[in-house]
Parts: C-alpha cells; structure tokens; sequence
C-alpha cells in the first residue's frame, strides 16, 4: 500500500471519527478511537512509538513520541486545539526527518468542521 493510499483511509477515518464524536475530547481520546478505526480497516498502527535523536552515531531517548505511525510509512499527529501553531507543523516535519519518514498527517479534530494537513518530510514552497 503506497503513503498516498494508506493517507486517504486515515483521512477517511478521521472525518468518521469527528462525525461521529464531534469535538472537545482529549487528544488521547481521538488517538486511541483512531488507532481502533485504522485497525478494524486493516492497517497496522503503532501509537506513542518512540523516536529517538541520533547525534553523531549515538542513540539518544529525547522522549520525542509519534502518536501514531501507520503501516510504518505515515506518521499522524493529533491535536484538540483551538487552532493548528506553527510549531505543531514543524514538530511534524522534526518527526519525519528523525524517523525517516516522508508523510505526515496533522489532524485538528477540536473544530466544527476537521481540518488537516498533510506535511511532507521537506517542505514545499
């Protein structure tokens, strides 16, 4: 399954899953009823996957955590704020880049209509 396939069944997901609970739960919430749609579709997801910093050869545990990376190729982040910060599009993009990754989701499920964005490993002009 290609990155562009596996995005659109997470973002088929995601619009289920605002449709049918609406906003104002916790990101916690919205992660694991996520990881429990992806798999009922059939899609291995890992949540909370550790990414760890490599600084000159050496493995470092800098607590950085995936909420989810699904059929190890996209990486979702969910949020239950306000409004998407700059800084959450470039904790995506700091994600992709130590994990190797070259999709990622940022999934905004605490607004009347669900926005996204997909954030590739580079980013565009």
């Amino acid at each position: 399954m290609t990155e562009n396939e596996i995005a659109k069944q997470i973002v088929d997901a995601a619009f289920k899953i605002h449709t049918t609970l609406g906003p104002g739960l916790f990101e916690s919430v919205y992660e694991a009823v996520m990881a429990e749609e992806l798999s009922r579709r059939r899609l291995q997801v890992i949540r909370q996957q550790a990414i760890p910093v490599v600084y000159e050869n050496v493995h470092l545990e800098a607590g950085f955590r995936a909420d989810l990376i699904v059929e190890g190729k996209v990486i979702v982040e969910i949020k239950s704020v306000e409004a998407i910060a700059p800084v959450h599009k470039k904790q995506l993009l700091t994600y992709l880049r130590l994990a190797d990754k070259h999709l990622g989701l940022l999934i905004n499920f605490d607004v009347a209509l669900i926005q996204g964005w997909d954030i590739e490993g580079r980013e565009r002009a």
